[in-house]
């Protein structure tokens, strides 16, 4: 098979792209098939898309990255199946994805892990907000040959337009990146960590009070890795700046993992990725029961569910207190994620999408 893949960012770079699709080029390359990726984005523009400032760039980019899709449009033909992640463009309507559905009459795969047909309007992208044509996803859904969602909350959306709509979940290389574990629960100062981007930041201020009540009583550190850094009123709080290169061994440093979330219906669509990474690497996780959380974590199996301020005290003075619980629930925590959520484990399900 000929595969193109249609999306936002350059390979690599994005986390979305990364744990939907692209660590699973390789098994494609080793089953004989062909593909080429083509981000909207050039490295150039995705660098300094989240910054603030330099708008001529920005929208020179974006003019650059139309350009760009209108000349993919006459390589389309040579392709069986054309993968579509999220959308072919940021803004507008679809028109890209109508022409390669309508007029060449290629198979879509069309992929989306958040519940992108609702605004989501953050500083970053509040300029473009009101041309982001979010209604554009029942169509693309209609017009796709299948839709691989992320979760069954996804799913349920797309079927609306689309009975070809498949469970695809977010997956962790437990082989070649996540390939390590944190096989010890003492002797280190204990850090109680978070991981995300400046968009999900706000979710962190439901366990402020929590974590600062803890501070009182014990010694620990709360660590977030970002690309910015949050403002929340902490003594614990240490801020580290997220890089690729040394991801794993900086998450590695957690001896528990939080995602906390608020339940409307955008984080509904949240596919726990936060919990999946912390669990991959063998840290209990901490989650709030919105979306895919109650799916991954079973509540005093391999990390807790907390659902008030009482719930997230009482789950972090246990796992603060005993070292042994927290490493009983980081074994089985990694075991979930090898079993169910692993590239391997669902390797066979994305390969069934090309078929």
């Amino acid at each position: 098979m000929k595969i193109l893949f249609v999306a936002p960012y350059p390979l690599g770079q994005a986390p979305s792209q990364r744990f939907r699709f692209e660590q699973y080029l390789d098994t494609l390359t080793e089953n004989g098939h062909q593909w080429h990726l083509a981000p909207f984005l050039s490295m150039e523009t995705w660098k300094i898309l989240y910054k603030p400032g330099q708008t001529l760039r920005k929208a020179i980019g974006i003019v650059a990255g139309f350009l760009r899709r209108v000349g993919l449009m006459f390589t389309v033909p040579r392709y069986d199946y054309v993968f579509i992640h999220r959308e072919a463009s940021p803004i507008g309507p679809p028109v890209f994805e109508w022409v390669i559905a309508k007029l060449l009459g290629k198979r879509i795969i069309y992929d989306f892990d958040d519940s992108i047909w609702l605004p989501n309007t953050s500083e970053a992208n509040k300029l473009v907000a009101g041309i982001k044509w979010h209604h554009k996803v029942g169509n693309i859904c209609r017009w796709a040959y299948k839709v691989s969602c992320g979760n069954e909350y996804l799913r349920a959306y797309a079927q609306q337009f689309n009975k070809q709509s498949i469970v695809n979940p977010t997956t962790i290389d437990t082989v070649h990146l996540h390939n390590q574990v944190r096989d010890q629960q003492v002797g280190d100062r204990l850090v109680i960590g978070w991981t995300g981007t400046h968009s999900t930041l706000k979710y962190l201020h439901q366990i402020v009070p929590v974590l600062a009540k803890l501070e009182q009583e014990y010694d620990f550190e709360f660590r977030v890795i970002s690309n910015q850094p949050p403002a929340l009123p902490l003594q614990s709080l240490v801020y580290q700046p997220w890089r690729k290169e040394t991801e794993i061994a900086d998450l590695l440093a957690f001896h528990v993992g939080v995602m906390p979330l608020e339940d409307d219906p955008w984080a509904q669509g949240k596919c726990a990725f936060k919990a999946l990474q912390y669990m991959a690497l063998g840290e209990p996780a901490l989650v709030s029961p919105v979306g895919m959380n109650t799916e991954v974590v079973v509540d005093g199996m391999n990390g807790n569910i907390c659902a008030t301020p009482q719930e997230w005290e009482t789950a972090l003075r246990q796992l603060m207190r005993d070292a042994d619980v927290r490493a009983r629930m980081g074994r089985a925590a990694r075991r979930t994620i090898e079993q169910r959520y692993s590239v391997t484990a669902n390797c066979r399900n994305f390969l069934g999408l090309f078929s």
